[in-house]
């Protein structure tokens, strides 16, 4: 059993709290994956030369009571690499106050895939 995340008075399984983040993010344009999963993992290795690491898609931890995330994605190419991670933060920030209700720290990106088009 994974350990809760306690803040605000709750505690919150690591992995609701990924399934809200990627949600969010995956409405981001330009986001191939968040974290690796069976089928998205396929999909990658299949349009693009890199094979996307295992990893949690979403890391969160409590700093001075917020949260701080790490979101790992693989990427369309094409789309700026600094205005994905913008929106990303921005939808991830949303999402968390919205169902969370808590202040979000920090948000880092990690783009661990680039998946180009097939031609």
């Amino acid at each position: 059993m994974t350990e809760e995340i306690k803040i605000a008075g709750i505690g919150i399984a690591p992995e609701v709290l990924s399934a809200i983040v990627s949600r969010a993010v995956e409405e981001v344009e330009g986001i191939a994956t968040v974290g690796v999963r069976d089928i998205a993992t396929n999909l990658v290795s299949m349009l693009s030369s890199k094979n996307v690491p295992a990893g949690p898609a979403v890391e969160c931890a409590v700093v001075d009571e917020k949260l701080a995330i790490t979101v790992h994605v693989a990427v369309f190419f094409g789309y700026p690499f600094k205005k994905l991670a913008e929106s990303i933060r921005e939808a991830t920030a949303k999402a968390i106050d919205a169902q969370v209700g808590v202040e979000v720290e920090s948000v880092d990106v990690c783009i661990d895939g680039l998946v180009f088009p097939k031609e």
